[in-house]
């Protein structure tokens, strides 16, 4: 069986060798977003709202083709678009429509939670459709390094390599402690978590996304 040895050797390989450049590549442009307008926060806020359940991939081409429709599209028009381009969870146009009402404070939020785990927790408890995976995902897409984006392909990798069990559901408890098997895994590896995250993401599915 797969230990953790044998993990760490895998990441410190992908680290040196030829998904080094797509990682950094990937980190910069979540860098970049500190400078962006609440608008391009809040587009990225409703991509990782539709990926619950849903493959990145999909959800990268809806963000694409939905653009600014994520900001001004009615609640029907918009479930509409999403289940024309294929989505069935088009049903999620009432909390995309609802997050609306946060689409010009994101980057107070940032301001006024300097620490990154009260920022999740304050999304987590006012954006409806966000849970710790999905909040922690968005954070880390706007340049947060210190979380754990949590998800069945973590999980596999995890449990694969014996450093935890599969866990029957994903409460706050199971996802913070989780966190911190990650986070510890990431020291070893001279990672921060979210590098970890791109890191574990190729492990698993052999992509680097967002």
């Amino acid at each position: 069986m797969p230990t953790t040895k044998h993990l760490l050797a895998e990441i410190r390989r992908l680290k040196k060798g030829k998904i080094r450049d797509l990682v950094e590549a990937r980190m910069r442009e979540f860098s970049e977003y500190a400078a962006k307008e609440n608008k391009d926060l809040f587009k990225e806020l409703c991509f990782c709202i539709t990926t619950a359940n849903c493959a990145a991939e999909r959800c990268i081409k809806i963000q694409n083709a939905i653009g600014v429709g994520f900001l001004t599209l009615p609640e029907k028009e918009l479930a509409a678009r999403l289940k024309e381009l294929g989505y069935r969870f088009h049903n999620r146009s009432a909390y995309l429509t609802e997050a609306r009402k946060h689409k010009d404070s994101l980057k107070g939020y940032m301001e006024t939670h300097q620490d990154v785990k009260e920022l999740r927790d304050f999304l987590v408890k006012n954006v409806k459709g966000l849970g710790y995976k999905e909040a922690s995902h968005f954070l880390r897409n706007i340049g947060y390094t210190d979380l754990a984006i949590i998800d069945f392909h973590i999980i596999d990798v995890l449990v694969e390599h014996g450093l935890i069990e599969k866990p029957k559901t994903l409460t706050k408890k199971k996802y913070l402690e989780i966190e911190g098997i990650l986070r510890d895994l990431g020291k070893k590896a001279g990672l921060n978590l979210a590098e970890l995250d791109l890191c574990l993401w190729y492990l698993e599915t052999g992509k680097v996304l967002k």
